[in-house]
């Protein structure tokens, strides 16, 4: 999911676009860039935000199948035989 970060449109915009976000969900990855001018004061309250809705924070490496997947049209990979 992207935080849409980099179009610099403000604190609450950022925020809202994570945590209203209609693909979030579990194993969702979130994309936030490190230049950004706004994710430094909105990454606390997302966090925060993630945690209330009862997801985990976890490295990416966590959620990226490595065996036999495939990739449906919206990115998500898929794990062969599911």
């Amino acid at each position: 999911m992207d935080s849409l970060d980099w179009k610099e449109q403000g604190v609450e915009a950022e925020i809202n676009q994570v945590l209203n976000h209609k693909h979030l969900g579990n194993g969702s990855i979130l994309l936030f860039h490190n230049d950004a001018k706004y994710t430094p004061q909105a990454l606390d309250t997302i966090l925060k935000g993630l945690k209330e809705k009862g997801y985990d924070i976890v490295p990416v490496s966590e959620l990226i199948h490595t065996g036999e997947y495939t990739v449906d049209h919206e990115g998500r990979q898929i794990p062969s035989g599911e």
